[in-house]
């Protein structure tokens, strides 16, 4: 591990003399924090399969996006998601089926979900993600956490940055006694309150701080929502608290669907560009 977390540092140090359009930050988060996993997305290609796999299909939420791990790339320093304008048939489609992701004749949308499930968890740490999204109308993009163990949104979900329809949105999620219905706990921040007129075209970061005492989530170390841990057990009679469980990351730019907005006088490709993501914990 001591030499897993060296080679890492070394990387870091050199990202930005190996790729000048990508900025970091300062390897060690304050306080008594120490870098356990990152991902600078160095090197051009594929995003490395060590660290993430992928969301395949018509997923949720009714989006109009078919992910597929070809959109999503490294180009110079950065990890790109990319939403692209399709037309070609759904291979899960079926004729006279009344279910929204197989009742679709065609993909009209393409789009990426990157997740760490299966590969990298953790509970508790700083998570950080550097990266300037795409607000134009019907694009859906999220850095998002959720729980290893239980059915969403028992789970538990933190949204960590999530965009839609000119609000940039703050969340936390889990379970209630209705199967499938959350509890939430949410900020929505019109972009027009950051009185930056530029402010979409600009790299931000977005922070999580968990412990076992709260959940708060920061842009540009501006806090937007803190929940405590004490409201955040599930009230379906099992007493279960998913955020004091292991969570993976999940990188995605979603299209249209029950929030996302209209897509359709968008011009295509859109994309989300993220410069690096690091989670730190305490020693």
């Amino acid at each position: 591990m001591k030499l897993q977390l060296f080679l890492i540092a070394h990387l870091l140090l050199l990202a930005p003399f190996c790729y000048g359009q990508s900025v970091n930050a300062p390897l060690q988060a304050p306080g008594n924090y120490q870098l356990v996993w990152a991902d600078e997305f160095t090197t051009n290609g594929p995003p490395n399969p060590a660290n993430w796999t992928y969301e395949r299909g018509f997923v949720r939420n009714n989006e109009l996006q078919w992910y597929q791990p070809d959109n999503a790339r490294c180009q110079n320093g950065f990890l790109v998601i990319e939403a692209r304008r399709e037309n070609r048939p759904n291979p899960t489609y079926s004729a006279g089926s009344s279910v929204w992701n197989t009742s679709r004749p065609t993909i009209q949308y393409s789009s990426a979900c990157l997740i760490t499930r299966g590969l990298h968890s953790w509970q508790y740490g700083r998570f950080e993600m550097r990266g300037r999204i795409d607000t134009r109308a019907g694009l859906w993009p999220a850095f998002w956490t959720l729980g290893q163990t239980g059915q969403w949104p028992s789970n538990g979900e933190i949204d960590i940055m999530e965009y839609y329809r000119n609000m940039l949105l703050a969340n936390v999620a889990w379970g209630t006694s209705t199967q499938y219905k959350a509890e939430w706990r949410t900020v929505r921040k019109p972009v027009d309150m950051f009185n930056d007129p530029g402010w979409a075209s600009k790299f931000h970061i977005w922070r999580m701080d968990w412990d076992e005492t709260a959940i708060a989530l920061y842009v540009d170390d501006t806090l937007l929502n803190r929940v405590n841990l004490s409201e955040t057990i599930n009230t379906d009679g099992s007493g279960f608290n998913p955020f004091r469980q292991p969570h993976y990351i999940l990188l995605d730019l979603a299209v249209g669907g029950d929030q996302g907005g209209d897509p359709s006088a968008t011009v295509f490709p859109g994309r989300f560009e993220v410069d690096y993501v690091r989670v730190y914990q305490k020693q």
